[in-house]
């Protein structure tokens, strides 16, 4: 289910966790996940200081997600746009991580992307399925994509492990800024032929 929360935030509801759009209280969670070892040597652009995060939050990925949000509700059409959004768990909304799209400049066109982390104390749970999951879910059912793009540290195996779950497929190994990822893909047609379309919603 889609829908606008007590704060008009976009929202995607997956029953046990839902995604959200960020706002900018969110912005103090975004920044002590980020800088956890676990997540920050694996994500290291997302590392910051707690002042730089208030600033991107508030400045940068708030109005990106309202233009992506815009181009959905107009034409389906999301260009290069990017979508922020956080994994919240549903009982008690705390913010345990992030599950977003955007453009990878490093892979070759068509080259949209999903990435996701979640806070240490939460993973293995099955949490970063379940959100990719949904964002790709609504990805293919409310947007003109066609093709969604992953890319994982060859040597960090859950990641690997989310992505296949997702029903990517292996393309290749690739190196980018010096380091070694394997580089997945999944089509619509392929995600409507391996889910039916829509059971993530």
């Amino acid at each position: 289910m889609i829908h606008s929360g007590s704060e008009l935030l976009f929202k995607i509801d997956l029953g046990e966790i839902y995604l959200q759009e960020f706002s900018i209280k969110d912005a103090d969670s975004i920044y002590k996940i980020s800088n956890q070892p676990e997540i920050s040597n694996f994500l290291p652009d997302w590392k910051s200081t707690k002042e730089q995060r208030i600033d991107w939050v508030t400045n940068y990925e708030i109005p990106a997600n309202k233009a992506f949000l815009e181009a959905v509700k107009s034409t389906g059409d999301i260009k290069d746009h990017s979508l922020k959004l956080g994994v919240f768990i549903s009982a008690t909304d705390e913010l345990i991580g992030w599950c977003c799209t955007g453009i990878k400049e490093e892979l070759p066109a068509p080259n949209r992307e999903i990435m996701y982390a979640i806070s240490g104390e939460y993973q293995g749970k099955g949490y970063a399925t379940k959100a990719a999951c949904g964002l790709i879910s609504y990805l293919f059912t409310h947007t003109d994509l066609e093709i969604l793009n992953a890319v994982a540290l060859i040597h960090n195996v859950p990641s690997n492990k989310v992505i296949e779950k997702c029903g990517f497929t292996y393309q290749a190994g690739r190196v980018i800024d010096d380091k070694r990822f394997n580089h997945y893909k999944l089509s619509k047609v392929d995600w409507e032929r391996i889910y039916g379309g829509g059971v993530h919603e």
